[in-house]
């Protein structure tokens, strides 16, 4: 006997479970964003929801496996995203990157989704602000996701930079990390700094500007060293 068609507006077991995993996420992200890991309990998302805190420990080992959760769904794609702008850049430039190219291959996509306000992506860029500057597990967080991706980066910036010190290049990146991590968190302090010339969720404008200012930090560095060696 052929398959009966779902009624117009009935939904599966799987996609009933799917939309409350989401709802759950997407409520925690926000405060998560806003409060912090610490500040956060699995009955302010119930409360927040409206539902009973049972029904979120049903899906979740607790507030560390939520919090894993709304990490890890993001984390996925943004690794996919720079991943691909990486190969794309190889693809193009072989053995001769620039320093900004690859750092541009690395951080512009990066940005895209911010830029556009993707699917509430502005509240993981707070997220990841917060696990960039925690020690201990924010730092087994990224050393899972990112690091692969940094050390690949490291290498083109090598290429660009043969003969630079290798010390120069992972100092750069740090600098350029804590900036990227600053920029996500969005404090609003730049706003009130320049009198609302500039602010913090104009993530165009930082698109703009990122890349160049921090080229010329690492090609300054590079120049320095050199004109000590001579």
């Amino acid at each position: 006997m052929a398959a009966q068609p779902k009624p117009e507006g009935r939904r599966t077991r799987a996609e009933q479970r799917a939309t409350t995993v989401k709802l759950i996420l997407d409520t925690s992200e926000e405060l998560f964003a806003q409060l912090g890991y610490y500040g956060v309990t699995i009955k302010d998302v119930a409360d927040r929801m409206g539902i009973h805190p049972a029904l979120i420990h049903y899906y979740f080992d607790g507030k560390r496996a939520l919090f894993d959760a709304v990490f890890e769904r993001r984390m996925e794609y943004a690794v996919t995203v720079r991943t691909a702008g990486l190969d794309a850049y190889e693809a193009k430039v072989g053995d001769r990157p620039t320093v900004e190219g690859a750092l541009r291959a690395y951080y512009d996509g990066a940005f895209d989704v911010y830029v556009n306000e993707e699917d509430n992506w502005r509240h993981f860029g707070r997220i990841f602000a917060q696990v960039a500057n925690a020690p201990g597990y924010g730092v087994e967080m990224l050393d899972a996701y990112l690091d692969p991706m940094v050390l690949r980066l490291i290498g083109l910036l090598q290429k660009a930079l043969p003969d630079a010190a290798p010390e120069d290049l992972f100092w750069s990146f740090q600098f350029t990390s804590g900036a990227y991590s600053l920029i996500l968190s969005r404090t609003g302090r730049i706003d009130r700094l320049s009198g609302g010339l500039c602010k913090s969720d104009d993530f165009v404008a930082v698109r703009e500007r990122f890349v160049t200012f921090m080229a010329g930090g690492f090609n300054a560095l590079y120049k320095r060293r050199k004109q000590k060696s001579k």
